[in-house]
């Protein structure tokens, strides 16, 4: 016997699904119309699935790739350790502060629309990169390219909530949505290594045939309901302030030290703008961010957790390269294979998270996973700086356990737990946690890499930095409801 497919509703009502309703001309089952519409909604979810799990493929790649060319980027472009952190963070730091506002700019123009401009404007600034002459450049494109991502992440995330509306669905389409960050990651360390081979640049130029196909895809589905919003300025301009200040200050901080006249003046920035932005969230009619979602536990902890794992899995790759290439003298492809097994358990095991999920319930999956990662950032960080690299190898490996174990299943709690009209807004909030997140680890574990005398004590510093900040949202990751879903 055939249950009668329901949906629900953002407040908890079922509302029955299309094929509930019978049709005039006959059974669903048996209507050639209904089979049609039927196979062009699969068509069309299907291209919209492509089109996101390609839009986090870039977005992903950008972010790890560059760390195995950044000795090759310094020795032609010149610049110290604080330029090398430039090159990771003007991305990083551009994804995070507009992400809010790309959250909003989803809901308002719709998520096809807004995914289809930043893909555009992706592939441009990678083409910048590809070309820059100087490190200034470089950065400038860097920039380019992280306010596009921004604009890509939450797009990509409210393209599978339109299109997946049954909950079972949409968990096992963000299973296959974050394998294109699986692969970005399990292959970006041993792709640049290989690319640098010939020429660093090429590290962007991939960009181009990826997101033409992503345009292509984008441009065979539904256009995307927009929801007419008014643009709140002073949250956009305080929420970019506050985090740019932030992670500037903390860069410069690494670099000249906390009594600077520059970090101070930017964490001084950071923390008014910030007051400024949780009160004009308070009054504005329509804030791009509204408070009210925190007052939802699962919101917050999904968003802290998302600021914790990108602590470590984006941290923990920008600490090692710099270790294995500057103290052991590997070269970047050498060092890309040391990566190759903490990348590909994710690959392998994330196409089954969903499964994972309904099986052992997703608080568990968030939880063990947390756990993993906070165990391996612990013990690489109470190693000897002349352990084997087999060991190593093997030891980041329960760092790469958290990618298919906590960035999927707190996707999908996130989306599950907010309405559809705010799916935008949600997931540019937690977009935004986990950038902040990877920002804020490039900032501070660069600082305390900065001293050559210094440096390997900094190397273990900064992961057990990284394995204290997860260990303590374990905890919290406790409080999370229980919901165990079976197939």
């Amino acid at each position: 016997m055939t249950a009668t497919p329901t949906t629900s509703s953002p407040t908890g009502a079922t509302a029955a699904t299309p094929s509930s309703v019978p049709a005039t001309a006959g059974p669903a089952s048996t209507s050639p119309a209904a089979g049609s519409a039927r196979a062009g909604g699969d068509r069309h979810a299907s291209f919209a699935l492509l089109a996101a799990l390609l839009g986090f493929f870039v977005v992903t790649l950008d972010a790890v790739v560059v760390n195995v060319t950044l000795p090759t980027i310094r020795g032609e472009l010149g610049g110290g350790v604080t330029g090398l952190q430039w090159v990771v963070d003007s991305y990083t730091l551009m994804f995070a502060a507009l992400l809010l506002t790309a959250g909003s700019l989803s809901d308002r123009l719709g998520a096809r629309r807004a995914f289809g401009a930043g893909m555009v404007v992706f592939v441009l600034a990678s083409v910048g990169c590809g070309l820059a002459p100087s490190l200034g450049v470089l950065i400038v494109a860097r920039f380019v390219q992280g306010a596009a991502a921004a604009a890509m992440m939450p797009a990509s995330m409210a393209l599978i909530r339109q299109a997946f509306p049954d909950a079972k669905a949409r968990g096992r389409a963000v299973g296959v949505w974050a394998m294109g960050g699986a692969v970005a990651s399990s292959s970006g360390p041993v792709l640049g290594g290989v690319l640098n081979l010939v020429d660093w640049r090429l590290i962007f130029f991939i960009n181009v045939p990826v997101g033409a196909i992503a345009l292509l895809l984008l441009a065979r589905i539904r256009p995307s309901q927009p929801r007419v919003v008014p643009f709140d300025l002073i949250g956009q301009v305080t929420g970019v302030l506050a985090m740019a200040g932030l992670t500037f200050g903390a860069i410069e901080a690494g670099a000249n030290g906390f009594r600077d006249p520059a970090v101070i003046a930017a964490f001084t920035v950071a923390a008014a703008a910030l007051a400024g932005f949780v009160r004009a969230e308070q009054v504005v009619a329509h804030p791009m961010m509204p408070l009210q979602l925190f007052r939802s536990r699962t919101v917050v902890i999904t968003v802290v957790s998302g600021f914790a794992f990108m602590v470590g899995y984006y941290g923990l790759p920008f600490v090692i390269s710099l270790f294995l290439q500057q103290h052991r003298g590997l070269d970047a492809l050498q060092t890309g294979v040391v990566f190759l097994p903490m990348m590909l358990i994710g690959l392998v095991l994330t196409p089954f998270s969903a499964r994972m999920s309904e099986r052992l319930g997703r608080k568990t999956l968030i939880v063990a996973g947390l756990l993993l990662m906070a165990a391996g950032l612990a013990v690489i960080g109470l190693l000897l700086a002349s352990t084997p690299l087999w060991l190593l190898a093997g030891l980041m490996v329960f760092v790469g356990l958290g990618g298919p174990t906590v960035s999927p299943p707190a996707t999908t709690v996130l989306l599950d737990s907010v309405p559809e009209a705010q799916s935008g807004v949600a997931s540019g909030v937690f977009n935004t946690s986990r950038q902040v997140g990877g920002a804020l680890a490039i900032a501070v574990f660069g600082g305390l890499l900065a001293d050559p005398v210094t440096f390997v004590h900094g190397v273990h510093t900064s992961l057990l930095i990284a394995a204290a900040v997860i260990a303590l949202t374990t905890v919290l990751a406790l409080f999370l409801p229980t919901t165990k879903e079976h197939s």
